[in-house]
């Protein structure tokens, strides 16, 4: 036999969401795929491969301008470099510790 109404209802413990909350939670799990997505894609930005190879090339140039007495070179190119690294820094922040480290950044064992 089946229950009386009243009984049943009593039983059910949870509430049907609305179709705007279903589209909501919807919305939100598409703008987190696509976000991850876009963090896979970003890591693998040949661009950010090639900053620290960047950084010794600029480190070495620098010395040389050091070298021969023009500091004036020397200091531009520092700063271009530690500009370099806080955008280094920051890409990895967002997505991890994927992307190549740069040669002065302490590692972790030591």
């Amino acid at each position: 036999m089946e229950p009386p109404t009243e009984t049943r209802s009593k039983s059910r413990k949870y509430n049907r969401r609305s179709d705007e909350e279903r589209i909501a939670e919807l919305e939100r799990r598409i703008a987190d795929v696509k976000a991850r997505q876009a963090a896979r894609e970003k890591k693998d930005d040949p661009v950010l491969r090639e900053i620290p190879k960047l950084q010794r090339q600029l480190r070495k140039f620098a010395q040389l301008a050091l070298n021969h007495d023009r500091p004036d070179i020397s200091n531009s190119i520092q700063a271009f470099n530690a500009g370099l690294e806080r955008i280094l820094r920051s890409e990895s922040a967002h997505k991890g510790s994927d992307l190549p480290r740069s040669p002065d950044e302490p590692t972790s064992a030591g």
